[in-house]
């Protein structure tokens, strides 16, 4: 069984010969070093898969959730002292408060990976939801009652790439982000106490 080497995220991940037939690759070609492999093109009579990625966190807070809610739907006060450094160049373009608001920012989720949001906000009894107009990206806030407080989830979505690529983007993108929304979560936390 030949192994081959596939950049995902900053880690070669190793695929046998009859793992890169089963997700359709026809072919590869060698990066210049001849340590890594890349795809070049799938199978003319198969579409490689597009899948949805998700990555979700949750914390119970010490505030009644029509409270929590207020606070994740306040995008000029609340949301910029809740937001970890991996966002940056954050503003609010519209609204401020509630549905109708437009914010922007950038993600760096790793050192080299960074995504430009333009975020559409809408709120529907427990939910507040950020679409992404630059993307398929979006993020879910849905406040539930816990005991005497609430919980908050936060879940991000978006379409993610073809191939191997999108296999691995499926497995790891997840991991990171949910690093950062446990962090934003937090700061929430801090934030309602």
């Amino acid at each position: 069984m030949l192994h081959r080497e596939y950049p995902v995220f900053g880690v070669a991940v190793a695929l046998s010969d009859t793992m890169r037939n089963k997700i359709g690759l026809e072919r590869e070609q060698t990066v210049a070093q001849g340590r890594i492999g890349t795809v070049e093109t799938p199978h003319s009579d198969k579409e490689l898969i597009v899948g949805q990625v998700s990555a979700s966190s949750s914390i119970t807070v010490d505030a009644d959730p029509q409270r929590a809610l207020e606070a994740i739907a306040d995008y000029e006060t609340v949301r910029p002292r809740i937001l970890s450094p991996h966002y940056r160049d954050y503003k609010v373009v519209e609204g401020g408060k509630g549905a109708g608001t437009v914010a922007e920012w950038t993600l760096q989720a790793t050192e080299k990976r960074s995504r430009n949001v333009h975020a559409v906000v809408t709120v529907s009894d427990s939910i507040v939801t950020e679409r992404d107009a630059n993307s398929t990206m979006v993020n879910t806030w849905t406040v539930t009652p816990e005991g005497t407080g609430a919980q908050v989830t936060l879940r991000t979505t978006w379409k993610g790439a073809g191939g191997i690529s999108g296999i691995f983007e499926g497995i790891f993108a997840p991991l990171g982000l949910k690093k950062i929304q446990a962090e934003v979560l937090e700061n929430l936390k801090r934030e309602l106490a």
